[in-house]
């Protein structure tokens, strides 16, 4: 702005040293309406600059970034309804995060076999917060006997629930319980899944 200020200054000084006894002593003022129109548009342009360097505000911010340790899953054990019998009536044996089993229809619940819900470790970031995504349902199959024979496993449950799980110094153990639906008259048999079921978790 001090530059356009002093221009215009040293251009209102030539036209009072130079340019005025030209034009009255050779009368022309078609010189004189080109120098005025000149000098019209430096003033206008020094009162724009003007105006503009009021016209504008600037702040300024900081930048930051946090990594965090990434969220992982292990299994550490697996899912197992023991064992049970069922009549002609079918039924269901409900597994729970804990590992304690009920039974509803025709099952009979028996005490051999090991019953457990499968057991996750998850680790991660500090004291995070995390979702847990479980499967929908999976089959098993009788490995043993003519074989071939499937039950249908679903309704899963889980301790913590699918959205309140929560680190503790970066870790938390994860348990998860299912429901196992037992057909009329099932054959006898160890049944197996043939593929694993997934768990999944994300930091919220």
């Amino acid at each position: 702005m001090n530059n356009e200020l002093a221009y215009a200054k040293l251009l209102f000084s030539e036209l009072d040293n130079e340019s005025m006894p030209y034009i009255k002593s050779n009368n022309n003022w078609g010189l004189m309406k080109q120098i005025i129109l000149k000098y019209v548009s430096v003033i206008l342009f020094c009162l724009f600059a003007f105006t503009n360097s009021f016209a504008q505000a600037t702040a300024s911010a900081s930048i930051s970034a946090t990594i965090v340790t990434p969220i992982g899953i292990s299994k550490t054990i697996d899912m197992d309804f023991g064992s049970a019998s069922v009549t002609s009536n079918a039924g269901t044996i409900v597994l729970s995060p804990a590992g304690t089993r009920t039974k509803t229809g025709g099952v009979t619940l028996s005490t051999a076999g090991f019953p457990s819900a499968a057991t996750f470790n998850v680790t991660g970031e500090g004291a995070y917060t995390y979702s847990i995504t479980l499967p929908n349902s999976c089959t098993i199959t009788n490995t043993k006997g003519t074989g071939g024979e499937k039950m249908t496993i679903n309704s899963f449950v889980s301790n913590p629930t699918s959205t309140a799980g929560t680190l503790t110094s970066g870790t938390q153990k994860l348990n998860v319980g299912a429901t196992l639906n037992v057909g009329n008259s099932q054959v006898p048999g160890v049944y197996i899944s043939g593929t694993n079921f997934d768990v999944t978790v994300n930091y919220n």
